[in-house]
């Protein structure tokens, strides 16, 4: 069994708050370049970057420290399950929607969401891991009274 001196938790975390600013970054750019006429798909991934950033990544760090009540057991895996969720969401229906655009070859708008895909679909990979290390940490963990933070060992 592993046991970890520092929760491989935080380090995901980081990386998803980075992937999450990247994406942001990248479909905020295209919804000002192309007024979003009509792009549903642009602004849904615009969404999972402020929902990853704002309250997703704040909530999984500072709700076990400051109000424990809030990070129930079975809270921790449900919040990662529906982000993962979104983000699996996101990054299909941009990369369908962008398809083979002709004119992707010179710099656009276009390649810059083709980047926000390939990152909403590595953010995706990464809460995928989360929603599994909570889940399992979720169901080995004593179901006495109370919320336990997420940074329990998982074997």
């Amino acid at each position: 069994m592993a046991k970890f001196d520092f929760p491989i938790f935080y380090i995901l975390r980081g990386v998803q708050a980075v992937f999450a600013i990247i994406v942001l970054g990248l479909a905020g750019h295209a919804v000002d370049e192309i007024n979003s006429s009509g792009w549903d798909e642009v602004n849904f991934m615009v969404f999972n970057g402020v929902w990853t950033f704002f309250i997703v990544v704040p909530y999984f760090i500072l709700a076990p420290i400051f109000v424990p009540a809030l990070a129930h057991r079975y809270a921790l895996p449900a919040v990662d399950g529906v982000t993962m969720i979104f983000w699996f969401a996101g990054f299909i229906a941009l990369a369908v929607s962008i398809g083979d655009i002709p004119g992707c070859s010179d710099y656009s708008v276009c390649q810059g969401l083709q980047a926000a895909a390939a990152f909403g679909a590595f953010n995706w990979v990464l809460f995928l891991a989360t929603t599994v290390l909570n889940t399992l940490a979720a169901l080995r963990r004593d179901p006495g009274p109370g919320a336990q933070p997420p940074t329990a060992t998982v074997p």
